[in-house]
């Protein structure tokens, strides 16, 4: 044997090591020992490492033919050489191949289901579908009819924002065509916001723990760092896709089309609270708040489920009323009910809004580091911080300079807030550039001659700053 094929047959042996090491070898003694299935598993696995799809796809289809459960490098290797495939084809020869691709996640999750779940493959197969829906000839409904299977059987392995918004888009396009039902409709939009704010949620309470982590001085290690970008980025992308599903829904939510639905429905579904928390949630976050409905629907959801929701739904009609003492009271009520601490800095967020609104400063920043407290990776409430301070930096110092000094306060909290919080950070970096450019200039602190020092700011503020030095 020659030098340069022991070098060959000793590289084959080092790859399929490795291969077999990461991917798996999950086979019976009789593939172990089937050399055939070895070989042709190692060519294919270079040729698609070489990106040589064409040349993976004979030997890697011979693998998935004779060597079934052998190892899953024919599921992770196969989805990239019928991507390929597909990529490169059109017509018959293109859908021959987009079908075999479906079929592929399918082989997965019967040969390695330790590997790839039902939901998660069930997933696979619908976004497949919807991506060449033309090529496939997928109507409407035979998509949305698909991704609400995976919704209602895999609800927690839904976690796409992409798919979330693909799923709720069908409905409306099946009720813009007569398809479905506004009721329809509206119980879809309230199943994917729901899921929404279960993944926001948990999303953000594991965010919380790397925020906490670094404000405790602490750095995070590689393995937290990337995992934290990972979460940054999915809040980001849930935040973009909220607004783009408010957008899709548009007007058909309206008070003229939620008034009568939910009247015609009232008396039947007065008792059963999911239809009445829906029913209040959505009239409320489309302001129908003014029709003597909804004072029904609270009433009846208080009464049938007391809980930290209706007496959030009492203090609104209230505010409504412009009795903002008592509706207060019912926020605090309903803060002292919940149980859930991101839902409780939620709200602990919102009651600072309306303390802010009122001009009651002190108070809502109060509220607004509570809720901090209860969820660090929400950046809004530095946010609003900032802008209390910003607004007043004319009341709050004993002369120009000190006035103007406020505004590093300002600026402070909002580089907290693009600190932690992804989804606001651009907003956030304005605000801080825009109030630092109020603040006194190196001109300004030189005349003045207090670089280091620190400065008291009084009234509500009641903090104290310290001028950069020049």
């Amino acid at each position: 044997m020659t030098n340069r094929n022991k070098f060959r047959i000793m590289k084959t042996r080092t790859t399929l090591a490795v291969l077999v090491a990461f991917l798996g070898l999950t086979t019976s003694i009789s593939h172990a020992q089937n050399e055939e299935c070895m070989t042709k598993l190692s060519i294919f696995h270079e040729y698609v490492k070489a990106e040589n799809f064409d040349a993976a796809y004979e030997p890697w289809m011979w693998f998935r033919q004779n060597c079934k459960g052998f190892n899953r490098a024919v599921i992770v290797d196969g989805e990239k050489i019928l991507k390929y495939k597909i990529e490169k084809t059109s017509g018959t020869e293109q859908v021959a191949f987009i079908n075999d691709l479906i079929k592929l996640y399918g082989e997965g999750a019967t040969d390695y289901p330790d590997k790839y779940g039902k939901g998660d493959t069930e997933m696979d197969i619908i976004s497949t579908k919807y991506k060449y829906r033309t090529e496939l000839g997928l109507s409407d409904e035979q998509l949305y009819n698909g991704y609400d299977n995976v919704f209602k059987n895999y609800r927690k392995d839904f976690t796409s924002p992409s798919a979330l918004y693909t799923y709720f888009s069908l409905v409306v396009d099946l009720f813009d065509a007569g398809k479905k039902p506004a009721q329809d409709l509206f119980d879809k939009y309230d199943d994917v916001m729901e899921k929404i704010d279960e993944e926001v949620k948990n999303a953000a309470e594991e965010l919380n723990k790397f925020v906490e982590k670094e404000d405790a001085g602490q750095t995070l290690t590689k393995k937290e760092s990337s995992r934290k970008e990972y979460l940054e980025k999915i809040l980001d992308a849930f935040d973009k896709v909220t607004g783009s599903i408010n957008t899709k829904l548009g007007q058909r939510a309206n008070c003229e089309v939620l008034i009568p639905l939910y009247k015609k429905d009232f008396e039947a579904k007065k008792n059963d609270a999911v239809w009445l928390k829906r029913a209040v949630s959505r009239m409320a976050d489309k302001d129908c708040t003014d029709d003597p409905l909804f004072i029904d629907l609270v009433k009846a959801y208080d009464q049938t489920s007391p809980s930290a929701d209706t007496k959030y739904y009492v203090a609104m009609l209230l505010l409504k009323q412009g009795k903002t003492n008592e509706a207060l009271g019912y926020f605090r009520q309903s803060s002292d009910l919940e149980t859930d601490s991101y839902k409780k800095g939620k709200l602990a967020e919102k009651i600072g809004h309306i303390l802010k609104n009122k001009g009651r400063y002190a108070e809502a920043r109060n509220y607004y580091m509570e809720s901090i407290k209860l969820n660090p990776s929400n950046g809004r409430p530095y946010l609003a911080i900032g802008t209390m301070y910003a607004n007043s930096a004319n009341d709050c110092g004993d002369s120009v300079f000190n006035k103007r000094a406020v505004y590093w306060l300002a600026a402070a909290e909002a580089d907290k807030a693009a600190r932690v919080d992804p989804t606001i950070r651009s907003h956030a970096q304005q605000s801080a550039e825009s109030w630092r450019a109020k603040a006194p200039s190196k001109s300004d602190i030189f005349t003045q001659g207090n670089a280091g020092q620190t400065i008291s700011v009084g009234c509500w503020i009641n903090r104290s700053v310290t001028v950069p030095s020049i």
